[in-house]
């Protein structure tokens, strides 16, 4: 399967395909294919996942 990151305007980053993500406590998901959101906004309180906080935040991509 193909690994693709898409940054969405406006909102998180896009992680597709076959990745493990570590966040800095250690902790680990493995996509296994799956879509997984990024926090690029820095408000969301589940980082490094996005919880949709961009969205009350007013980040801007562009």
């Amino acid at each position: 399967m193909n690994r693709k990151i898409l940054c969405l305007k406006d909102g998180p980053y896009e992680v597709r395909g076959p990745v493990r993500i570590e966040d800095a406590d250690g902790n680990v998901t493995e996509t296994e294919g799956m879509a997984h959101h990024l926090c690029r906004c820095g408000a969301s309180q589940i980082k490094p996942f996005c919880d949709g906080s961009h969205e009350t935040a007013g980040f801007v991509s562009e």
